[in-house]
């Protein structure tokens, strides 16, 4: 990977992985108003600041006085300091002496460059090149590949600012085709009566962005972008343990795994294959040694748990010898032998009977012993057996009890069937929630809740030969 420049706006670096690949030539675009002029000083002014990077700013429209009395009126900076100290040249002039200079040979521009050891550039805007093109659009595209060419040779991070006048986002502006990135900014209605200002980087050649459209302010200290699809982070005091998933791309999208002693959610339906996700988690505690304990569903016996645990390389029968793994039984189904009493039968217990056996003989066993212990069970089939009102008066308590033991749990549950009043409790009751389901056909795996406040894209899921037979792309 080539290296990077970082611009030194918040977030902003974090949508590029760590910044502007070193030598690139980026295009921000955007209406009147996005603030690009801001973003292209901001960039200029951070680089001295933090990282002691001279700049220049070529300006085809405004004068400099104006633009020293904007940004320190504005935001602080104070650009006539910068220049006094050899960091910075604000330089006002037309389109067509800022190329001429630029391609003469130890010319005005090739001068200034070496005079300050510049390292940054941004010129605002390149929309004015139209007027020294003549008619036909290819001497356009000739003026933009010869400015990105010296610029390069030069080995500067250039930024040039461009008006959008099209505000049609499908049309696609030639100039995107010449430059190594495009960062876009947008303004649009929002809630009627605010404004909501949105920037995306469209193209960055040589990094990986953070795609999609995320929400930026004009504040006092410059542009102040917000990551797309991150909430805020929930308080966890020291940095909580983790507890992997078995699946490597799960795992990076939840910073290292679950949380230890947290309560997700896997909201999935009857066309998503949900059991390799399952079957991986479950294996991996059992591998690392925690002790589990599942509540079956009316669909799924342990007789198809211990297929599946096997398929992972669990020796289930050595497990369950050790009695590392307990089964909380809703239905009167034969077990294989010498298992008896890793299985408890709550058929024939009603909702407070039940209550009782979960305080008096399920609790003392979490209770018991050195091993931590991991919890999975389908919601739904404690809601077709005990009833909505149940659930919703006990869940709240039982993951409260779960947390104060340590325990991590995972509960399966499809949101569209139980509803979207009870999904609003759930979700809001756990500490993070996985999404799967099938589009067409491929199916996906999405983190929609997370404590660190990070959500994800969405990921295909893709079969695998090995172990753990699953991973997301």
């Amino acid at each position: 990977m080539q290296k990077q420049i970082t611009t030194g706006i918040h977030g902003l670096d974090t949508i590029l992985s760590g910044g502007i690949p070193a030598q690139s030539t980026v295009i921000i675009d955007g209406a009147p108003g996005t603030g690009k002029t801001t973003l292209g000083v901001q960039f200029l002014y951070e680089g001295i600041a933090q990282k002691d990077e001279a700049g220049i700013l070529i300006t085809f429209e405004e004068f400099p006085d104006q633009i020293y009395d904007d940004m320190k009126s504005s935001f602080g900076w104070d650009l006539m300091k910068q220049e006094k100290a050899g960091k910075l040249r604000v330089i006002g002039m037309s389109p067509d002496i800022f190329m001429e200079q630029l391609l003469e040979p130890d010319g005005l521009m090739e001068q200034m460059i070496r005079e300050i050891e510049c390292k940054r550039i941004v010129i605002d805007s390149i929309s004015l090149f139209r007027y020294l093109a003549k008619e036909d659009s290819f001497d356009e595209r000739r003026l933009l590949y010869q400015l990105r060419n010296i610029l390069r040779k030069f080995g500067l991070v250039s930024l040039l600012i461009q008006e959008r006048s099209d505000l049609n986002i499908s049309h696609v502006p030639d100039s995107y085709f010449i430059v190594d990135g495009v960062i876009r900014l947008n303004v649009r209605a929002h809630l009627d009566v605010f404004r909501k200002r949105t920037l995306e980087v469209v193209k960055m050649r040589g990094t990986r962005v953070i795609e999609g459209e995320h929400t930026y302010k004009i504040t006092d200290r410059g542009l102040y972008p917000m990551i797309a699809a991150q909430t805020v982070m929930d308080y966890q005091g020291a940095e909580s343990e983790k507890v992997s998933t078995g699946i490597q791309g799960l795992d990076r999208q939840l910073y290292g795994g679950m949380d230890r002693g947290a309560v997700y959610m896997l909201d999935t339906n009857s066309r998503a294959n949900y059991m390799p996700v399952i079957g991986s988690i479950l294996s991996e505690r059992l591998r690392i040694g925690d002790n589990v304990l599942t509540v079956l569903s009316s669909t799924q016996t342990i007789d198809d748990l211990n297929k599946l645990l096997s398929h992972h390389h669990i020796d289930v029968e050595e497990v369950v010898r050790k009695q590392r793994i307990h089964f909380i039984e809703h239905y009167r189904r034969s077990v294989p032998d010498g298992w008896e009493n890793s299985v408890f039968y709550v058929d024939q217990l009603s909702n407070d009977d039940y209550n009782q056996f979960l305080k008096n003989q399920c609790y003392p066993l979490l209770h018991n012993g050195e091993k931590e212990w991991f919890v999975y069970y389908d919601l739904n089939t404690i809601i077709t057996e005990r009833g909505t009102d149940y659930v919703l008066s006990s869940f709240a308590k039982e993951a409260a009890f779960a947390r104060s033991l340590g325990m991590t749990v995972l509960v399966l549950c499809n949101f569209k069937e139980v509803g979207e009043q009870v999904a609003s409790f759930l979700e809001r009751t756990t500490n993070g929630v996985f999404k799967t389901w099938v589009d067409g056909s491929n199916q996906y795996l999405q983190v929609t809740k997370a404590s660190n406040g990070q959500l994800s894209e969405p990921y295909l899921l893709e079969s695998m030969k090995e172990h753990p037979f699953i991973r997301l792309i």
